[in-house]
């Protein structure tokens, strides 16, 4: 199933352009963005991907909160004021202001990493990792969510079942209860977004 049905859409990574950075650095790809269309001077929420090539600092975000972890590879993150931290694809997402110094190296090949950013103060976000076994159900109580899969998926949300590959995305506004399955234990990511002053959404 592609594109959007009902509450639901479809956000396939292949369908992502590669935006390079100015320092030469590495690549981003936008999966999703509030308002739709916003640049990054004007946005209220941003969940992208990027591969990170060589080492060098992250762009400086004025009044935004940055949540990241490394989807490929291995990343040696440095943020003023903070310890240096390694992160693989096994670590927790980490989360940092995005307008401290943060300085990104990537250990031998190229990382890859999915980052969600917010507007502090109108929006907080909250990552997490799941894992579908022999199958998950969620409740979405949260204004945004997104189901970035890890591994191939099927997520049945509002009678449509959406397959979803490595990377892929799907995009929901809650509230909203969807089921995830796949042929194999399978990892996801939610990605939760939501207004100051709203409930999140309960595994059920």
């Amino acid at each position: 199933m592609t594109g959007r049905q009902g509450r639901a859409e479809f956000l396939p990574a292949s369908s992502r352009k590669a935006v390079p950075w100015k320092n030469g650095g590495g690549l981003t790809r936008e999966i999703a963005v509030a308002p739709a269309g916003a640049d990054l001077a004007h946005f209220d929420w941003r969940v992208s991907t990027a591969q990170v090539r060589s080492a060098g600092a992250f762009s400086s975000f004025p009044g935004i909160d940055r949540h990241l972890c490394v989807l490929a590879g291995e990343l040696r993150l440095s943020v003023a004021g903070g310890a240096d931290v390694w992160l693989s694809a096994q670590s927790a997402p980490l989360e940092f202001p995005g307008d401290v110094l943060a300085h990104a190296e990537p250990r031998g090949t190229e990382v890859t990493d999915l980052n969600v950013m917010v507007r502090r103060g109108r929006f907080a976000a909250r990552l997490t990792r799941g894992r579908v076994g022999d199958g998950a159900r969620l409740t979405l109580g949260t204004a945004t969510a997104l189901i970035f899969a890890l591994a191939d998926l099927t997520v049945d949300a509002g009678g449509v079942a959406y397959r979803l590959a490595c990377w892929d995305a799907l995009r929901l506004a809650g509230p909203e209860r969807c089921a995830l399955s796949a042929a194999a234990h399978a990892a996801f990511y939610l990605i939760e977004i939501t207004p100051r002053g709203r409930q999140t959404a309960d595994d059920s």
